[in-house]
């Protein structure tokens, strides 16, 4: 073999005349191509070494720049609201619940399919959510039953517990348990020891009721259903797309779903 046909195979060269060469020496052939293989691999691993300063430094150069305060031009070219935002950057955050980004865009969506201007569009949007909360107070009847019965609950333990005349009171008429003597009732501590031989079991067994009801609603979160919210909000959506059957209904149903339940004077509270 000789020094040509190396040079040949180690820089990739490989004609049908060298290749023939290669291939009537026979034995050769598994030596040349090793020996070509080192080569190559030596050739590539001094190439890497030389081009690594230059890619480190152009690494360094970015990260510089990163690090950069920001012009007057890039201040004055932020955004300070959604509608001054590209249509693309809307759509993102409309995909991320923005409650802000979906009303501009059905607002933007009312002009193309209204031939309106900006300001006609945004007072539709505005009749849109209007109609969006109505029939609300009844279907959130559940969630103000629940806070009501649990502040009651939380307030009126302590008298229940510690007050003198509310746990006579209820030990005559639901425990008819003994009273203590007079000199065993002086202080809202000893009312409390007094009263806990009835209150420790409800309120122990009302305290793992709800335990077991946070884990089992845990559960549900991890299966991504919400029973009751999700029946209300996805009705909502639909009956709301329903009533502007013009629009896109996708688009509506969006806004709909990311408002809340309590909502301000425009009904555009977000739900996160």
């Amino acid at each position: 073999m000789n020094v040509a046909a190396m040079l040949t195979i180690t820089s990739g060269m490989h004609t049908s005349k060298h290749a023939l060469g290669i291939l009537q020496r026979g034995g050769g052939l598994r030596s040349v191509m090793i020996g070509s293989l080192h080569c190559t691999r030596s050739l590539a691993t001094s190439s890497r070494t030389k081009a690594r300063p230059t890619k480190n430094r152009t690494l360094k150069n970015l990260h510089a720049a990163s690090r950069a305060p920001p012009s007057m031009a890039v201040a004055k070219a932020m955004p300070l609201s959604c509608k001054e935002m590209e249509n693309s950057e809307l759509v993102l955050l409309g995909h991320m619940g923005n409650v802000d980004a979906r009303k501009e865009i059905l607002t933007r969506h009312i002009m193309t399919v209204d031939k309106v201007t900006y300001e006609t569009a945004k007072e539709t949007a505005l009749q849109i959510a209007a109609v969006n909360r109505q029939g609300m107070g009844w279907l959130t009847i559940p969630y103000k039953i629940g806070i009501g019965v649990a502040l009651t609950a939380a307030l009126g333990s302590f008298p229940m517990v510690f007050d003198i005349n509310t746990v006579t009171w209820f030990n005559e008429f639901y425990v008819t348990a003994d009273v203590p003597e007079p000199k065993d009732l002086e202080t809202p501590l000893e009312v409390g020891s007094w009263a806990w031989n009835w209150m420790e079991p409800p309120l122990g067994q009302i305290s793992f009721v709800l335990l077991c009801l946070q884990y089992t609603r845990s559960q549900i979160d991890n299966l991504g259903a919400r029973p009751y919210t999700q029946m209300v909000m996805t009705s909502r959506a639909e009956k709301l797309a329903k009533a502007f059957p013009q629009y896109d209904a996708d688009i509506v149903k969006d806004f709909s779903l990311a408002i809340s339940f309590y909502h301000d004077k425009h009904g555009l509270r977000s739900r996160n």
